[in-house]
């Protein structure tokens, strides 16, 4: 599984991916995101054309940049993204496969292009999405979970939606977002990475909980750890693969808001 780490740090992208990671993504994703995400305690960035920049004079790994949803401004963001060194452009908020063919005419074979499906819309049109010439396919949960105006933010993965979009997929393939081994709340780590890995998960990202758990470790000691523990996943036999994807449903269960009825004792 291919680990891909949110940075604009040098440094620390360098030896982040020197240790086994596949690469690093700028993100510029910020347009009606504030809004979009008000009160929701989730990680915005503010990345740069020249933090992009920089990262690609900081590793050879694959260099992703996410843009904002399509707009008026793609274009100049695609080529920006493009000229600084991006080997793949990863469109947010995809809602139609018409915004998806837009964005491909602006790339134009200059690099990949890769879609976050965390829209409703686009979960229900994920087929004709992944029919597209795409680099790669991530589920976003967050906005997913905004979008649909719930609470549990694993809930698509365990009432078939993640299942069914997995389905359509046949480019490399990402959902979610790991730490290192031992880490992981409210749902633990080690569940939820058997769980990408019950769903042939080809990538997934390494964010703020990541470098957080990250603070004074070694990552040429951790990356490899966390690759290992990933490899031996798939290993299991069925007995135990079932068992743990009923302790992640569990999991995900008792994380699950409780929903207070008016009139009704809490």
């Amino acid at each position: 599984m291919d680990l891909f780490l949110f940075t604009v740090d040098g440094a620390w992208g360098r030896d982040v991916v020197a240790a086994g990671a596949a690469g690093i993504v700028v993100d510029w994703e910020r347009r009606g995101k504030h809004r979009r995400q008000a009160g929701e305690g989730t990680q915005i960035n503010a990345d740069t054309v020249e933090d992009l920049a920089r990262m690609r004079a900081a590793t050879d790994g694959r260099l992703l940049c996410r843009v904002n949803a399509a707009g008026p401004w793609t274009a100049r963001e695609v080529a920006d993204a493009v000229a600084a060194g991006a080997d793949e452009v990863l469109l947010p908020m995809v809602r139609t496969p018409e915004e998806v063919d837009r964005v491909l005419d602006l790339v134009a074979g200059r690099c990949g292009l890769g879609i976050l499906v965390e829209t409703q819309d686009a979960v229900a049109r994920a087929a004709e999405l992944a029919s597209r010439p795409l680099s790669r396919v991530y589920v976003g949960l967050n906005d997913l979970r905004i979008d649909r105006r719930s609470r549990e933010l694993f809930r698509p993965l365990v009432d078939g939606t993640v299942d069914e979009v997995r389905a359509a997929v046949t480019v490399p393939f990402g959902v979610g977002g790991l730490t290192l081994p031992g880490g992981g709340f409210p749902v633990p780590g080690t569940l939820l990475a058997a769980e990408l890995v019950r769903l042939r998960t080809d990538f997934t990202f390494l964010r703020r909980s990541f470098t957080a758990d990250m603070a004074g470790r070694d990552p040429f000691v951790e990356v490899p750890r966390l690759l290992a523990a990933l490899a031996e996943l798939p290993a299991a036999d069925p007995g135990t693969a079932a068992e743990r994807r009923t302790r992640f449903v569990a999991a995900v269960e008792a994380a699950a808001p409780e929903v207070v009825q008016v009139g009704v004792p809490a």
